[in-house]
């Protein structure tokens, strides 16, 4: 037989562009059109229904880059469209079409509508590919609603990242953007609309067929005899033919053996973006509209959504699609997921943030619908923290899933379905979608490269199919739950069907009970810069954690002392706001400016609102008088104060510097530090031991300068081959002594640096204060500190413990993370000796090890400190930056815990009449209290988070400084839990054994 599949193939391909999409609508007609343009930023309804409307038509432009038209939309279905008995034909719909100047971008970066009626109800959104809406025409065939279109920019969704200044509403420009081309009322011809999808799947699935296929054969002749069927000039009357010509190739079975998708409706709606926050609000509105719309119309739709935040601005700001929302909650077809108030980053939010990110999102939807959500749902996430696992079950949950680590640039992860293992030998049951990706739209290229792909056959046979337009949201469309419903049994393809996370979780731990175990963090191979891009938005953020430890802190020792008020609600919307802003564009620094300027405008201000309940507890504490007093909040003692209480205390002294060879030496009889006369650090010896810390032939404290040109990807990269272009910044424009610290000034291009080393006395702690006016361009700066140990690991510290990284390259693994993320600490050492490098507001580092010249090998610890990618803000980082660094000469473990929280929890100076004793107390040093607050139900019962942070197994006591009932262990949401850790308690404390990192909270009852 002659073989013409190609070109019946093309064949195919044509009719369905030029004849079934094309009849999808029989008729169509013009509506009128007024607008109204909001002045400023987004109105309500109830506003916009009473402005003044004007007469505009398609064709006519309209919005200016971020900017809102309200558009009034009249008429009704043309009388000759009706049958005699004076209904619409069978088979169709009357509906409102709309394309508002849709761009060839994606779905959710470009112009979108929500459509109101005059009752001022949201009906649904529209967007590219989703832009008809049946509920607007009412019963009796008259359209009259209200369209709220936001004019947003396509900042950037082809990703050439180009530099814009979209990003911006000043430098956006003021001219519209858009012009309006389609607002009719369109006849649906369902009949032909199942012809269509029926085709589409079948197209779909000769792709994936082998050629040398029986069946494939079969669906090319099916499809030939299809188009035969239907007449190109009336579709609509032989729609019917052509299905009937498809029924018999549709209907054959799928293999018994065929992979099988969970096939979950989604909407990946990022917090914030390539869109401001308040703009999130709005696309979450329009996407649940989209999604409500259609489950109206197909049952069988589920959609799972996560962020407990997005719910939240839904019932505050949209109480008609809550109602709605609410109902379809009842009924298990539109599921809250994720247990996290956002889709969180997790390599950057301190301990407790991360862990108030369960508390306050788990706590939403327990409270709003009753459920506790099981997993934990983060797809799209820059890399997952080792800590993790053992927050997800603390938190009462017991699922993970993602999908970003298939973004690896190097190494490929080898399972889908896994346990994962975190650093205190917790295990959660994880998944990572095979489809690689968060937003399906279900066609059978998608299905069939999860089933390709999928590296857990034999053993397992299902995987979760999230489907749905994402990132700027969306949601499913109805074309994309037809294409479900079609691969539900269907011979050659994989089965998906409808289905939920809980089905699917259930499902794939039952067919595979003893899966692979993956121990360790979840490093992701790219996005490395996100470590370090919009310093200030990290400064802001791990300023507000500290400060809310504190706020916390003081104001429940203020409430159990002296029986003050505790500012539970303020507490809970300031934590709110900073967990908001730990959303993974927004921490990570990968969003434009005006996100980053709205989180540094919050920061200051929740930084005003700390700052006050921590001066009025303190001052309820301490009462009047006139004894110097210090603040220690850090759970460790210093300077004579214990932690996390108020005592006198001398003040902390600078030793001279002494000036010598052109430049100056730092001694305090425990660290002796050399600085030249460029203002380069040449020695620093520990005393004690007479260990050199600085490699002969090296220089310590030195800044480096790297162009930094990522393939792709601009503010989220940090490319290998950074390395390759460096300058050592090591000439001085002047040193001076000021306070007792020998300050430098060197200036570079545009830019200039001014750092100041200092050494107290009593400290192992060499001070680095550093102050950038940084006006670079694509350029990296980094701090060097190299280290005269031996050693192919570093300590890194994340979540409620550290983690230990290899710093060889002897795999592609070890090889790949050349750039990695570490909080408040990190340290290198031998087993007797060794420094670590704290840090009050850097994330990214690099760790390595290199020859000495006379044997052996040094590590060198790089802290990268500022970054200037050019997308998606221009003027990423350009401007003054301060921090701080110390570098802690001979410490252990605890001195780096120490030293990190200390140059996070500065001490405190205030004058007063009293000391004041600690709530609680611990016997071990490696013992850390995280967080001490009241409990979240109002009871005035303490709750004191804590953990292990040295990675060893400890006993240890817990004194209570108040009177208290007995202790009990409960979970992060302050449920009773298993009493793993508490062993007694009697007159002397709490007493706890510890496995290593181990994380506990107590709840203490007020006696």
């Amino acid at each position: 037989m002659h073989d013409r599949t190609a070109l019946i193939e093309m064949r195919i391909d044509r009719f369905i562009r030029e004849r079934l999409r094309p009849a999808r609508h029989r008729l169509s007609h013009p509506l009128e059109v007024r607008a109204w343009e909001v002045p400023g930023e987004p109105v309500s309804f109830t506003d916009a229904v009473q402005a003044d409307f004007t007469p505009t038509a398609v064709g006519a432009p309209w919005g200016r880059p971020w900017g809102t038209t309200w558009f009034r939309v009249t008429g009704e279905v043309p009388s000759e469209w009706r049958t005699a008995s004076g209904g619409l034909p069978d088979g169709t719909r009357a509906e409102l079409v709309v394309d508002l100047g849709f761009t060839a971008g994606q779905s959710g970066f470009q112009a979108e509508a929500l459509v109101w009626d005059l009752d001022g109800n949201p009906i649904k959104g529209i967007s590219p590919f989703n832009n008809a809406v049946a509920a607007a025409v009412q019963s009796d065939g008259r359209i009259d609603v209200l369209l709220e279109a936001a004019s947003n920019p396509d900042v950037g969704s082809i990703f050439t990242f180009d530099p814009t200044a979209l990003g911006d509403p000043e430098t956006a420009g003021a001219d519209p953007i858009y012009v309006l081309r389609v607002v009719d009322v369109a006849l649906r011809d369902l009949t032909v609309e199942s012809l269509l999808d029926d085709t589409v799947i079948l197209r779909g699935l000769l792709g994936e067929l082998d050629a040398s296929s029986p069946r494939r054969a079969e669906i090319v002749q099916a499809l030939d005899r299809m188009i035969d069927l239907v007449d190109p000039h009336d579709v609509a009357g032989t729609a019917a033919a052509g299905r009937e010509a498809l029924r018999e190739v549709l209907a054959s079975p799928a293999h018994a053996s065929a992979h099988v998708l969970h096939a979950v409706g989604h909407a990946h709606i990022d917090s914030a973006w390539l869109w401001p926050v308040r703009e999130t609000a709005r696309k979450v509105s329009r996407t649940f509209s989209n999604v409500l719309s259609l489950m109206d119309e197909n049952p069988d739709v589920v959609f799972a959504s996560s962020s407990a935040q997005q719910f939240a601005w839904i019932k505050e700001r949209y109480p008609e699609i809550w109602e709605r929302l609410v109902e379809r909650v009842r009924e298990g077809r539109f599921v809250p997921v994720g247990g996290m108030w956002v889709e969180s980053d997790t390599n950057m939010v301190g301990s407790e943030a991360l862990a108030r990110q369960f508390v306050e999102g788990k706590g939403f939807f327990l409270r709003e619908f009753g459920i506790d959500t099981p997993e934990v749902w983060l797809p799209d996430s820059f890399g997952y923290s080792g800590a993790l696992p053992q927050i997800i079950k603390a938190s009462g949950s017991k699922w993970f899933l993602t999908q970003k680590i298939s973004w690896n640039e190097t190494n490929r992860m080898p399972h889908h379905t896994f346990l994962w293992e975190g650093l205190d030998g917790t295990r959660v049951f994880t998944h990572f979608p095979p489809v690689d990706k968060y937003n399906s739209d279900a066609s059978q290229a998608d299905l069939a490269h999860a089933q390709r792909n999928f590296q857990d056959k034999g053993r397992a046979r299902v995987s979760l199919l999230p489907y749905g337009y994402g990132d700027g949201g969306g949601g499913p469309t109805r074309e994309m739950a037809a294409q479900v419903a079609r691969a539900g049994s269907l011979e050659g393809s994989p089965v998906a069907r409808h289905s939920t996370p809980r089905a699917f979780f259930e499902q794939a731990e039952s067919e595979y009970p003893s899966p692979e175990v993956w121990s360790g963090e979840l490093y992701l191979e790219f996005h490395r810069g996100t470590y370090t891009s919009q310093l200030r938005t990290k400064q802001g953020n791990r300023r507000s954690e500290h400060l809310l430890r504190e706020a916390e802190l003081w104001a429940a020792t203020a409430s159990v002392r002296t029986g003050r008020a505790y500012p539970t609600e303020q507490l809970k919307r300031l934590w709110q706001l900073v967990l908001l802003q730990q959303f993974h564009d927004i921490l990570p620094g990968t969003s434009i400016a005006w996100v980053h300027q709205d989180a540094e405008r919050n920061y200051a201000a929740i930084a005003v609102e700390l700052e006050q309940i921590i001066a009025d507890s303190l001052r309820a504490l301490v009462g009047e008088g006139t004894r110097s007093l210090v603040v220690n909040a850090a759970p460790h003692g210093h300077a004579s104060v214990g932690a996390l209480a108020i005592g006198e205390a001398d003040a902390v002294a600078p030793v001279t510097p002494v000036a010598a060879d052109g430049g100056f030496v730092l001694d305090n009889e425990l660290v002796r530090a050399t600085i030249d006369a460029r203002g380069v650090l040449t020695s620093i010896i520990d005393l004690a031991s007479g260990r050199e810390v600085v490699p002969e032939g090296q220089n310590a404290g030195v800044f480096q300068l790297h162009r930094d040109t990522p393939t792709q990807w601009d503010a989220w990269d940090i490319d290998e081959h950074y390395r390759r272009n460096v300058t050592d910044l090591l000439e001085a424009d002047g040193i001076e002594i000021v306070d007792g610290a020998v300050v430098i000034s060197r200036s570079f291009g545009a830019s200039t640096l001014v750092h100041s080393i200092r050494l107290d006395e009593g400290s192992r702690t060499l001070k680095l204060a550093v102050d950038i006016d940084w006006h670079e361009q694509q350029k990296l700066l980094k701090l060097s500190v190299p280290v005269d140990v031996h050693t192919d690991h570093a300590a890194s510290e994340i979540q409620f413990g550290h983690i230990v990284r290899p710093t060889h390259t002897n795999t592609s693994w070890d090889a790949a993370r050349f750039e990695t993320v570490a909080h408040r600490w990190v340290r290198v050492g031998e087993s007797d000796f060794g420094v670590a490098v704290t840090n009050d507001s850097t994330y990214g580092h690099d760790i390595t090890r290199h020859p000495r010249e006379t044997g052996g090998t040094y590590s060198t610890v790089r802290l990268s400190l500022v970054r200037a990618a050019l997308f998606p803000d221009p003027q990423q980082d350009q401007g003054r930056h301060h921090l701080e660094v110390g570098i802690v000469v001979g410490g252990e473990l605890v001195d780096a815990i120490a030293e990190g929280y200390r140059t996070n929890l500065a001490e405190r100076r205030i004058e007063g009449a009293d000391d004041v004793k600690p709530l609680v107390s611990i016997d071990h040093p490696g013992v850390v209290v995280e967080t001490v607050k009241l409990a979240e139900d109002g009871s005035g019962d303490v709750i004191v988070r804590l953990y292990e942070a040295l990675g060893r197994r400890a006993d240890a006591t817990v004194a209570v400084g108040f009177p208290s009932g007995d202790a009990s262990e409960v979970d992060l949401l302050e449920r009773e839990s298993e009493q793993a850790a508490l062993t007694g308690q009697d007159a002397d404390g709490i007493r706890l054994a510890l496995r290593p990192f181990q994380l506990v909270t107590l709840r203490l009852p007020r006696a």
